[in-house]
């Protein structure tokens, strides 16, 4: 699941749920959303993947 994946990313960069969904989404309630039980669109999964990548890579988060 997604929402497990975002978790332990943001457990190991320390970065808040609301910055996440700001970069990854451009909507800071977006993990607060999916913890309640959102569903989001395959494309919008895609993208928060790739922004996760992204991230790790850049500063070798882990």
């Amino acid at each position: 699941m997604l929402i497990r994946k975002i978790e332990v990313f943001l457990r190991h960069t320390g970065m808040p749920a609301t910055k996440f969904g700001r970069l990854a989404t451009s909507d800071p309630r977006f993990v607060l959303d999916l913890r309640n039980g959102r569903t989001p669109r395959s494309h919008t999964e895609e993208r928060v993947e790739h922004f996760m990548n992204i991230y790790r890579e850049q500063t070798h988060a882990y």
